[in-house]
């Protein structure tokens, strides 16, 4: 029978999936067969003829799990799913033995299984199973994934407790991700203090990291359901700044920051001529990871030209700049297969980021 551990979190955002991908590295070196399962997932993929759950797409390529995609995501909440099991159409398919014979067929195959929640420990509550039920069905420790910060982890960890054992799942401790390096001892001392009455182990998690909060150029076509054109391997480069192309083109150029998605009004002719330009040179291709190019009016012939012979990767969008750039202000990136180089991070840093050992010994 498999190790189980049960990856929880306060609510969204706060990493679970950096912390999946960090276990997963880190058991492949102490465990020989290594699973992973997202029990119900409310974002959905078709994959091999399988709706499938984003995160455990993103586990299965990232491994090479390809084969076990069915089990790892035997609950996968289409858009009309909460509906039609509300309205009694799914009264005869038995969800809870959907999520339990996927986790038992997959603790008979794997020596340590992954199994990572959706959310907050009330998150699926709406088709009876909750994060917190699904943890007792399976009998699978808990950890519970937090964003950094001292009375408002206190508070969130005390209203997620609460719910994880009135369903008598086993919490054994929290994982305190995005930590500020400079507050990081600080905050760990009054954690300790706050949770150790309860029985409940503080284990840090990776510090916080731009790299992983900010977005690729991948993720930016997603966001907008419109394609990358240009290179497309570029499609995994990480954004870490965004600008709005409305001063002279001389003032944008002397103004651009490391990586920047520039967001450029097609009527502006001559400032999409000059960064498409300057993307052959590679300083200025260090700074230009790409464009947006907003606006109703069509981009002039020439400039479209010389725009698609530069390469310079750019999404074409027919909303004003102002509403490409509160979307882009408001979106929050999440990590997906595509998203090489964060991948390669994150297993880069594991070890440091975060200790496998005190979580396994909690296990």
């Amino acid at each position: 029978m498999a190790k189980k551990i049960f990856v929880a979190a306060t609510g969204q955002n706060c990493g679970k999936t950096t912390i999946s991908i960090s276990l997963m590295h880190q058991a492949r070196k102490k465990y020989r067969r290594v699973g992973f399962v997202k029990p119900f997932g409310p974002k959905v993929l078709l994959y091999d003829d399988f709706m499938v759950d984003m995160d455990a797409l993103l586990m299965a390529k990232a491994f090479g799990m390809e084969d076990d995609i069915a089990l790892m995501s035997p609950v996968a909440l289409h858009r009309d799913f909460t509906k039609d099991y509300l309205n009694g159409k799914l009264d005869d398919l038995s969800l809870a033995d959907c999520v339990v014979g996927a986790v038992r067929e997959l603790e008979q195959k794997y020596d340590f299984l992954i199994i990572e929640g959706a959310g907050h420990g009330g998150v699926g509550s709406v088709i009876g199973l909750s994060n917190a039920k699904v943890a007792k069905l399976i009998d699978a420790p808990v950890m519970i994934v937090t964003e950094s910060g001292i009375g408002k982890v206190i508070d969130a960890v005390h209203l997620n407790l609460a719910l994880y054992q009135r369903e008598g799942a086993d919490v054994r401790g929290i994982i305190v991700n995005k930590m500020l390096p400079g507050k990081k001892e600080l905050t760990n001392k009054y954690l300790k203090q706050a949770f150790e009455p309860l029985n409940v182990k503080v284990t840090d998690g990776f510090n916080y990291s731009p790299i992983l909060a900010n977005p690729t150029l991948s993720h930016i076509s997603k966001l907008f359901d419109l394609p990358l054109h240009g290179d497309v391997n570029e499609k995994s480069r990480i954004i870490h700044n965004i600008q709005l192309g409305a001063a002279s083109s001389q003032r944008v150029i002397d103004g651009l920051l490391d990586s920047t998605l520039m967001i450029v009004t097609s009527s502006r002719d001559e400032l999409i001529v000059t960064l498409s330009s300057l993307y052959h040179i590679p300083a200025y291709k260090e700074k230009i990871a790409g464009l947006v190019v907003s606006g109703h009016c069509a981009v002039s012939d020439i400039s479209q030209q010389i725009l698609n012979d530069s390469g310079i990767p750019y999404i074409r969008v027919e909303e004003t700049t102002a509403e490409v750039f509160t979307a882009l202000s408001d979106d929050v990136a999440k990590i997906t297969f595509e998203d090489q180089e964060k991948l390669n991070w994150i297993m880069a840093n594991a070890e440091k980021g975060m200790d496998f050992e005190a979580i396994d010994a909690l296990l």
